[in-house]
């Protein structure tokens, strides 16, 4: 498999432009964007590469077949035209996945059942094997139907990307790696200034910033489906694993810190730090946000706070928001970014923001406002 293929980066809905320009600073080839992701074609070292280094994304999808399907006959036909006898021993474990939505063929359940069987018919007519037991490595396959099109794809992350191998606790109120690398590349803060978040919690905000202002690929610790699969090409992508390691740069991190409130979110923050390699670069301390004076006359504070759906506790979280202005207040020289999914954020804040973008936290809907 040295030949080009038609790739599949999955992003969350809103994330899908940001993670296109990912794929063309990595210099991936025909980006496009597309609901849910951003297609590209590379070759297979193309794609571990970006499940080394991609920091939005969510997954990288081989795509093997894709045309309109309205009937389960043209389903079947359709995967079993994929050359599955070339990607899978006879022992592989089938795990298929599904989503429907929009189109003729609504049963989600079914499109998975079709899907395995005309895999499994494919392998028998090319093995002349009649059992399969399915001992053997995972392949997670997910049949995608949308306006009647179907899209078979091989999943070549495994876990999620957002797994990065450092944060092995959420604390109360979680906010995903992948979120959290995006917040910080929309955020006005760049390499050489400095970054403070004022409600840090368990710590990803920093982490990310400092994984970026280290070049440290955010994949870099962590293993990948595809490392299974027999055609993986082993050598060439343990050279772009050494490579993301030279990259990394521990010594160009400086000025990224935060401050909480709360104690056991602390500990949380400074364990992660640690598993993030990052102990001695990214510091935080208990400190209440009514009285953080920070010396720097310009920075960014990027911060998640709470917000009223997630904490139950909205008359304290508008009074954070109000807090939130008067440390901006202190800190004239200083930007302040914030996630929110509460829409009385700027009424509560006490002015409206100068940039703002529709985000999902998970399920919930947000906006990321920027006051500079």
């Amino acid at each position: 498999m040295t030949e080009q293929l038609t790739l599949f980066a999955t992003a969350a809905f809103g994330l899908e432009g940001i993670v296109a320009a990912e794929l063309k600073r990595l210099d991936m080839k025909n980006v496009t964007g597309e609901i849910g992701g951003a297609r590209f074609t590379g070759t297979l070292e193309d794609a571990f590469l970006c499940n080394l280094r991609l920091r939005c994304a969510d997954r990288v999808l081989l795509i093997l077949a894709e045309k309109e399907c309205r009937t389960f006959e043209e389903l079947f036909q359709l995967v079993k035209s994929v050359a599955w006898e070339d990607l899978m021993p006879a022992d592989a474990k089938i795990n298929v996945s599904g989503k429907c939505a929009r189109s003729q063929l609504m049963s989600i359940r079914d499109c998975q059942a079709i899907t395995k069987k005309a895999v499994i018919e494919r392998l028998r007519m090319a093995t002349q094997q009649s059992v399969f037991p399915e001992t053997g490595i995972a392949y997670p396959i997910t049949v995608s139907l949308h306006n009647d099109v179907a899209r078979i794809t091989l999943d070549l992350s495994g876990d999620a990307l957002n797994r990065r191998g450092y944060r092995t606790w959420n604390g109360e109120a979680p906010l995903r790696e992948t979120l959290a690398a995006t917040l910080v590349e929309l955020s006005p803060w760049r390499p050489g200034m400095r970054l403070h978040d004022p409600c840090c919690g368990t710590g990803t905000l920093l982490i990310e910033a400092a994984f970026r202002l280290g070049h440290r690929a955010p994949g870099l610790t962590r293993r990948f489906s595809m490392e299974e699969f027999p055609f993986f090409p082993r050598e060439a992508c343990d050279a772009l694993r050494r490579q993301a390691r030279f990259d990394f740069k521990p010594d160009r991190i400086s000025g990224i810190t935060g401050s909480d409130i709360d104690p056991s979110a602390l500990e949380l923050a400074n364990r992660h730090i640690r598993q993030a390699g990052l102990e001695g670069l990214v510091t935080v301390e208990q400190q209440p946000l009514e009285t953080l004076q920070l010396t720097d006359e310009t920075g960014v504070f990027l911060c998640n706070p709470p917000y009223g759906e997630r904490l139950s506790d909205r008359k304290s979280c508008e009074k954070l928001y109000g807090q939130m202005r008067r440390l901006k207040a202190r800190h004239p020289g200083w930007s302040l970014c914030a996630i929110s999914s509460d829409p009385n954020f700027e009424r509560a804040y006490g002015k409206r923001a100068d940039k703002k973008r529709r985000l999902y936290n998970g399920r919930l809907e947000c906006e990321f406002l920027i006051y500079r």
